[in-house]
C-alpha cells in the first residue's frame, strides 16, 4: 500500500514538490529493498531453492523486471494474494473478496499506468488521471467506447489490462454459474425432502388403516367366534 500510494501521487498530482517526488521515489525504492530481502529470505530458507524460483516466477519478476516505471506495479502481485487470503470463510466468499479487490487494484494501476505513459506525449488523449480511470473501467467492462485510447507505450499497459480484464471476467462468470448451481441443487434438496416426507405420511396412513382393517376382519376367519 506504501508503495502504491508513492506510486500515484507524483502522476495523480503532477504538480506537486520536487521533496514530494523525491520522497515518493524514497518509498518506492525502499519497497523494491524489502520486496528483495522477502525473496532471498525465503530463497535461502527453501531446501530446493530451483523448485522454489520455479514455483514463485511472479515473485522473482517483482524483483527483477520493474526496472521501467510501468513495471513496477507488478510488486502489487503481493497485495493481490493478501486479498486471496482474507474476507470469508467460505472459497465463495474468498473467491469475490479476490475478485472484487483485484478488480480495484488493475482499473487504479492501469489509471495510473497509462497516465503516466501518455500524458504528454505528442498525440495522445489521455491527459489527466480523470481519463486515465475513464480509460481502464471502459476497457477492462469489454465496453470499449473509443474516445479515450492509448497511442505510445501505453498500448503496453492496455494489452495486460485487457487480458486481466478477461481473467477477472472469467471468475465472475464462473462464481455466479457456481452459485446458481448451488441455489438450484438446494431447492431441488428441498422439494425431494417434502416429497419424501409426503410419501413417508401417506405410507404411514396407509399401514394404519390396513391394521384397522385388518383387526375387524379377524374374528370373521374361521375358528373365530
Amino acid at each position: 500500500m506504501a508503495f502504491l500510494v508513492a506510486y500515484a501521487v507524483p502522476i495523480a498530482v503532477p504538480t506537486t514538490t520536487q521533496a514530494t517526488r523525491n520522497a515518493c521515489e524514497l518509498i518506492v525504492l525502499m519497497t523494491w529493498i524489502a520486496f528483495a530481502a522477502d525473496y532471498l529470505a525465503r530463497l535461502s530458507l527453501s531446501e530446493r531453492r530451483w523448485t522454489f524460483v520455479k514455483l514463485n516466477p511472479l515473485d522473482l519478476a517483482v524483483i527483477a523486471l520493474p526496472v521501467l516505471r510501468p513495471l513496477r506495479l507488478l510488486r502489487l502481485v503481493a497485495l493481490a494474494r493478501v486479498l486471496n487470503r482474507v474476507g470469508s470463510s467460505t472459497l465463495r466468499g474468498r473467491v469475490v473478496t479476490y475478485v472484487v479487490g483485484s478488480t480495484a487494484l488493475l482499473i487504479t494501476c492501469g489509471a495510473l499506468a497509462v497516465t503516466d505513459a501518455e500524458r504528454g506525449r505528442p498525440g495522445a488523449n489521455i491527459a489527466n488521471l480523470g481519463d486515465g480511470f475513464w480509460w481502464a473501467i471502459t476497457t477492462m467492462t469489454t465496453v470499449g467506447y473509443g474516445d479515450r485510447y492509448p497511442t505510445t507505450t501505453g498500448r503496453a499497459v492496455a494489452v495486460a489490462l485487457m487480458i486481466a480484464g478477461v481473467a477477472l471476467l472469467g471468475v465472475v462468470t464462473a462464481t455466479l454459474a457456481s452459485w446458481l448451481v448451488e441455489r438450484v441443487a438446494e431447492a431441488t434438496d428441498v422439494e425431494q425432502a417434502a416429497s419424501r416426507a409426503e410419501v413417508e405420511q401417506l405410507t404411514a396412513e396407509v399401514r394404519r388403516l390396513v391394521n384397522e382393517l385388518s383387526a375387524r376382519l379377524e374374528p370373521a376367519r374361521p375358528g373365530h367366534e
